[in-house]
């Protein structure tokens, strides 16, 4: 089987459109994997999508996306630092179900990614993640993230408890 070929890069203003059909998909996909629903994502206007498209091509920050050879948008990863003593965090993190998996290799091209913006921040990479979702977290830990035991409650449900996760760089 061959792997297929993917291209990454930065967002910019003009993929408005496609950032807001890959967020869709996202939360359509694993909606706990996120912190807003699929009616707060749809009420979005294109000013507000312009802005999150715009983040790929911030100083302070990084958004990238991973578009198919037949030009399918199937991944994306973003970072931010919100405080130097913070450091590196890791959001918005999604593979389309056909481009999961090791032999796929596009999960860790996306993240090695971020990991080199990361290194420019710090020496730490930081995460949450939902506490249900395993297939996330398997997939943090055979790439070195380590669970910390702090958790915070998730913002949909607050019942639910988000892991926080990390790397050292």
């Amino acid at each position: 089987m061959s792997t297929p070929e993917f291209l990454i890069r930065p967002t910019a203003a003009d993929d408005w459109r496609e950032i807001r059909e890959l967020r869709l998909e996202m939360i359509r996909d694993t909606p706990t994997a996120y912190t807003e629903t699929l009616e707060t994502a749809v009420s979005h206007g294109e000013a507000e999508w312009r802005m999150r498209a715009q983040r790929g091509a911030s100083g302070n920050g990084i958004a990238i996306a991973a578009i198919a050879e037949s030009g399918r948008w199937i991944g994306t990863m973003a970072g931010f630092v919100p405080d130097p003593e913070t450091g590196a965090i890791l959001v918005g993190v999604y593979v389309a179900p056909d481009f999961r998996g090791i032999k796929m290799g596009l999960t860790d091209a996306l993240l090695n990614t971020v990991e080199d913006w990361a290194r420019k921040e710090g020496d730490q990479l930081t995460l949450q993640v939902h506490e249900d979702n395993i297939r996330a977290q398997k997939a943090y830990v055979r790439r070195g993230f380590m669970a910390t035991g702090h958790t915070v409650a998730y913002n949909l449900d607050p019942s639910k408890k988000e892991l926080e996760m990390t790397k050292t760089l």
